[in-house]
């Protein structure tokens, strides 16, 4: 195990507080928040039960980075919506794309920095 990686490995969470692992060293019960939505599963209410450190190299954010790891075995299935709840996001989604100026259905969401659609947009421009 090399230096870093080695620095990173701490099974029982004396040096950081919960158990640390170092990328893609954890154990196969331990998932991250998107490993469990892909899984169709949901935290349930958990909370962090470990965590992932890596260095990073990318531009603009260099240092350590950190990915909190759930429980699989404590993990509830994702909850589905409403009916009534897919009809009032149908409807938000719906005011989002008309127009204010023209009343049509856009169809892409309004910029908020022009408020109208693109070609009432260049209407108003000209």
């Amino acid at each position: 195990m090399s230096r870093i990686r080695a620095s990173f490995w701490d099974p029982a969470g004396a040096r950081y507080g919960i158990p640390t692992y170092p990328w893609r060293m954890a154990p196969p019960h331990l998932l991250t928040r998107r490993q469990l939505t892909a899984a169709g599963l949901r935290p349930g209410g958990q909370g962090v039960q470990a965590q992932v450190l890596w260095r990073s190299r990318r531009h603009g954010a260099p240092g350590v980075r950190a990915a909190y790891l759930y429980d699989i075995r404590f993990a509830l299935p994702k909850r589905t919506a409403t009916t009534r709840q897919r009809a009032a996001l149908d409807k938000a989604n719906a005011a989002r794309r008309t127009c204010p100026l023209c009343h049509t259905d856009a169809g892409y969401v309004l910029p908020r920095h022009l408020g109208t659609c693109l070609d009432c947009a260049e209407e108003r421009a000209a």
